[in-house]
């Protein structure tokens, strides 16, 4: 691979969330396709996320790029091993600097590891930052530490995943210039719909009955995905539907969860025999299966979506996708779901609608498949990246 673009890749940490995953996906397919080398830096060793402690040598993220052949290291940071975290040892800066100066140019997976690679000591690099939420000033110290790091010129340019992230940043004063879009594409080899046949067999393996229909929620406990709103919908759909059934998935989506069972407890308060219908799944690893059993895929989100993967992955799975409208929801879902207000009764209302509409929106999510193609956004990635070093080269020739 000798005179291959040498590419680093910086974590926060592993953990479940779509971000992590579609990144992890570009750089399998970019270390894979030729033409660069990948390898990934993270911060942290194993991190507390919804409730749950996830360590990186499990993830399955860590996993795929580790078979192939991305090297994945990390700082070993894990929860309370640093007081202030934006502090890094002489040590945790040695080997930051020692894997920076190995590669020719730097990926950020969305803003918070900038807080290290603003660190004075850090080799100067050009970097590109990934965004992927369309609520900047609302992610603590991120969006200081990516004016910090585009003001020092460390940065060369940003990658959105959404046309309302690109505005989003853009409103929150960063240059327009600096932000340029590559929409989120997902596996469709892996994500498609499944035979009747095997749909009832991935309904039986779920508990579901084989006529049932079904919600599916594919989300981490956040507060961005607005849970409540959510249970609330479901509540007032499984009091009308006595066929409807729920799944939720997701880190923290599982009855491990004392806060999410006290959402729970509120919302079904005098209508918990509605309960055996609402199944909490927490993280799958065969999400496909899980869409594919479904008729619906929902989203309620209140801030923060940029594009989400669910929708799109539960979509090309031949579910139809109900979503509040947040981000790019509106535009993603355009033509083939529905778009919903942020109330109850009109989200369970769409969620009948989309279900009795399903055999309608089909065909139409079978034409957009190859808008949503991750091989299309591979490609952009890598031909991105490759624009990007060659500016810099060129306006800078001997520095990298």
């Amino acid at each position: 691979m000798a005179g291959d673009l040498r590419v680093l890749s910086i974590y926060e940490g592993f953990f479940a969330g779509g971000a992590r995953a579609l990144h992890s996906n570009v750089v399998t397919g970019l270390h894979e396709g030729g033409g660069q080398v990948h390898s990934v830096l993270s911060i942290h060793r194993e991190m507390r996320r919804e409730t749950i402690l996830q360590k990186m040598d499990d993830d399955p993220r860590y996993r795929s790029l580790s078979a192939a052949g991305v090297r994945v290291t990390s700082l070993g940071r894990s929860p309370g091993s640093a007081t202030d975290p934006a502090t890094f040892s002489s040590s945790e800066l040695a080997t930051a600097a020692w894997h920076a100066t190995r590669a020719d140019i730097i990926l950020s997976l969305k803003e918070q590891p900038l807080r290290l690679i603003n660190q004075a000591d850090f080799p100067r690099k050009p970097v590109i930052v990934c965004l992927h939420r369309s609520d900047p000033e609302n992610q603590g110290s991120a969006l200081a530490e990516l004016n910090t790091a585009i003001a020092d010129g460390r940065v060369a340019a940003c990658i959105c995943c959404a046309e309302s992230t690109k505005a989003a940043y853009h409103a929150a004063g960063i240059p327009s210039g600096m932000l340029h879009v590559i929409p989120n594409g997902v596996d469709l080899a892996r994500f498609r719909p499944a035979p009747s046949s095997k749909r009832a067999l991935l309904r039986r393996s779920l508990g579901v009955p084989p006529r049932a229909t079904v919600i599916a929620f594919a989300a981490r406990y956040a507060p961005m995905k607005n849970v409540s709103l959510f249970l609330e919908s479901a509540r007032t759909y499984l009091k009308r539907e006595h066929r409807g059934h729920i799944l939720m998935c997701g880190a923290g989506m599982s009855a491990a969860n004392a806060e999410l069972c006290g959402d729970i407890d509120t919302v079904f308060a005098g209508e918990r025999r509605l309960l055996h219908r609402l199944h909490l799944l927490g993280v799958r690893h065969d999400m496909e299966a899980v869409y594919a059993a479904a008729d619906v895929v929902s989203l309620t989100s209140s801030i923060g979506e940029a594009a989400p993967l669910c929708l799109i992955e539960g979509a090309m799975c031949g579910a139809v996708p109900v979503a509040t409208d947040i981000g790019d929801c509106a535009a993603i879902v355009a033509g083939h779901g529905i778009i919903t207000p942020r109330d109850p009764d009109a989200i369970s209302a769409a969620w009948t609608e989309a279900v009795s509409r399903r055999a309608e929106f089909t065909p139409s999510i079978a034409r957009s498949r190859e808008r949503f193609s991750h091989t299309r956004m591979i490609a952009s990635y890598a031909a991105f990246i490759d624009r990007i070093y060659q500016e810099v080269s060129a306006a800078a020739p001997g520095r990298h």
